[in-house]
């Protein structure tokens, strides 16, 4: 089991930048594919990236490609997206998840999820 906990949430105007943070609790951090979902308000929790277990194999969304970056560092057992170019559009809360199977775009897959974090971005 791993617990996580997202950090790096903030209001940010148009074109600024964030980064987020997800610590992981335990020992077993590396044998989890990583991934970023967001939910704004009266939406569907939505994929932004993913990452597997080694940072070898990266998978974004569409709409944040060329913007946004995920990585990991496992011996500081810390997920990362780097956020930059943000739009209003990116406002939503952010979570970090853990899937124990494999990388995935489908919030189904993933066994372990944060609190979240908000991300506000005004124009």
């Amino acid at each position: 089991q791993v617990q996580l906990v997202e950090s790096g949430g903030g209001l940010v105007q148009a074109g600024g930048s964030l980064r987020l943070s997800c610590a992981a609790s335990g020992r077993t951090f590396s044998r989890y594919a990583m991934g970023w979902f967001r939910q704004a308000p009266g939406k569907e929790r939505e994929f932004v990236a993913a990452i597997d277990r080694n940072g070898f194999s990266i998978y974004y969304a569409d709409r944040v490609k060329g913007r946004f970056t995920i990585s990991r560092d496992n011996a500081k057992i810390t997920l990362y997206l780097q956020m930059n170019s943000l739009k209003p559009e990116d406002t939503a809360v952010y979570y970090c998840a853990a899937n124990e199977a494999r990388i995935s775009r489908s919030p189904d897959e993933y066994d372990y999820w944060g609190q979240g974090t908000q991300v506000t971005v005004s124009s």
